[in-house]
């Protein structure tokens, strides 16, 4: 039995209308806004969205808006369901990635119709999809043996995504069933304390891989994923991921070696945060995110200070005084968000 959630604010119309699309044998989900219908369509990632425009908390531009961002529910047909007859009303909806626009009041028909027709689209399309990523493991002239191997297979294989600089890739408690190779960009991994503030994890720039929580299970995310500049990412299922290391033992292999790594950098940037001093912390940060960015040192990097905070460990306050200091050593120059190292030898000497 296909799932479709139904989100409308008139109560009238969407009890009558979940009654219609029961009657018709569909499990009906109802949410009574637009902020609630996309808590509900990521927890329960239905088969079908059908959705108001006009709603309090979030218009049905928005649910689909949102929606689109996270790659759980990106796919999920999405039909509106609205009173709006304009024809700019009707293209501003297409042109979001709505599938279909059907406007009230409605006919029964059209309306069963047009869910129907949709997730025979939705199911043609996904059972190509897996029949292409089955066809590209079954024809690998070799055995993958190396993580460039790997990569080349994600480049080959995976679904390009774009983010602007500040957007959300995933957030924790996502479930994680992607993994993503950065062919262009910087992203940072972050999580908040206790206290409501930003602590950041990990940093991963181009040609990186990220977001493998775990290779066997679907545990949720332990960590949010932000782009730090203008990213765009490479992704597969893990399912895919999975046959892929179970056919191919020495990729397997190096991967568990990147998870060894990753753990020895994150003990280093643990002691380091735990016993270094404040001018260890900021050199040493200074330097890592010139490296992650990919910039020569001579280059200036554009960094927030709330960004080298968090990966510092101290407070903001505290890293803005540390390069004032610095500044006047002549280790670094900097102005507004740039920070250019003058002296890389002085800079590494601190920590």
């Amino acid at each position: 039995m296909k799932t479709i959630l139904l989100i409308e604010d008139d109560v009238v119309l969407r009890e009558n209308t979940a009654e219609l699309l029961e009657l018709s044998n569909y499990k009906v989900l109802t949410a009574s806004n637009g902020k609630m219908g996309v808590f509900m369509a990521k927890s329960s990632l239905p088969d079908i969205i059908v959705c108001d425009i006009m709603m309090p908390e979030l218009d049905g531009y928005g649910v689909l808006s949102e929606l689109s961002k996270s790659q759980e529910t990106k796919h999920i047909p999405f039909i509106f369901l609205s009173a709006k007859t304009e024809q700019q009303d009707v293209r501003k909806g297409m042109n979001l990635g709505a599938d279909d626009y059907i406007t009230k009041p409605f006919n029964e028909v059209d309306l069963i119709s047009a869910i129907e027709s949709r997730l025979a689209k939705a199911a043609i399309l996904k059972e190509s999809n897996v029949q292409t990523a089955e066809h590209a493991l079954q024809n690998q002239d070799d055995e993958l043996k190396t993580l460039n191997d790997l990569k080349n297979f994600l480049d080959d294989n995976g679904e390009t995504m774009h983010y602007s600089e500040g957007d959300i890739i995933y957030k924790q408690g996502d479930h994680s069933n992607t993994i993503y190779l950065i062919s262009k960009g910087i992203v940072k991994c972050h999580i908040l304390d206790e206290k409501g503030k930003e602590l950041i994890t990990a940093l991963y720039k181009e040609d990186d891989l990220f977001g493998y929580t775990s290779f066997m299970q679907n545990i949720p995310y332990h960590e949010s994923a932000t782009a730090i500049k203008d990213t765009t990412l490479v992704s597969v299922s893990k399912n895919v991921l999975k046959e892929v290391l179970e056919k191919n033992h020495l990729v397997t292999l190096e991967l568990i070696q990147l998870l060894t790594d990753n753990l020895f950098h994150v003990k280093e940037q643990l002691l380091q945060m735990a016993y270094g001093s404040v001018n260890q912390k900021t050199a040493q940060t200074i330097i890592q995110f010139s490296e992650k960015l990919n910039r020569k040192p001579n280059e200036p990097i554009r960094i927030s200070r709330n960004d080298l905070a968090s990966v510092a460990g101290i407070a903001t306050e505290t890293l803005i005084r540390t390069m004032t200091y610095f500044k006047k050593q002549g280790l670094i120059e900097v102005e507004g968000r740039n920070i250019k190292i003058l002296d890389l030898e002085k800079l590494k000497e601190i920590y």
